[in-house]
């Protein structure tokens, strides 16, 4: 499956197209969430932007990844672990999470809005998402 994650310079691009300022911190979260397959949540982004610009802070993180998600730039995703982790990768796809070591990784299920579902009721569906529980290849 190919992963439609955005570059740092058409994140660039897409928040001055929104009328948002866009600051040396914020081109760094860009950077750091490009191509980043590890979910993050927003205090690792801020303990990984720390150690290379130190004095950004937690609030410009929280606030760069919220207009980003606000944009449809990335997804947030809640596993049930806690905090909140962000997914660059905002193509139709579902995940897995390690009970055991907290990993989270992208899985593809094919035909996914095809699933036949009993119970709705008249409940309309605007979108699926599928969360696998179990343990990692390096757990196991």
């Amino acid at each position: 499956m190919v992963r439609q994650v955005k570059s740092p310079i058409e994140l660039t691009d897409a928040f001055h197209a929104n009328g948002l300022k866009v600051t040396p911190q914020r081109q760094l979260i860009f950077r750091l969430m490009h191509d980043n397959t590890m979910h993050p949540t927003a205090e690792t982004l801020f303990s990984d932007a720390s150690t290379q610009m130190p004095g950004i802070s937690l609030r410009t993180v929280y606030q760069t990844l919220t207009d980003l998600a606000a944009m449809g730039e990335l997804r947030l995703i809640d596993v049930g672990a806690g905090a909140v982790r962000f997914d660059p990768n905002v193509d139709d796809h579902h995940h897995v999470v390690c009970e055991l070591c907290g990993d989270v990784r992208d899985v593809y299920v094919a035909d996914s809005q095809n699933l036949s579902i009993d119970g709705l009721d008249g409940f309309a569906i605007d979108s699926t998402s599928i969360l696998f529980h179990g343990s990692c290849a390096k757990c196991a």
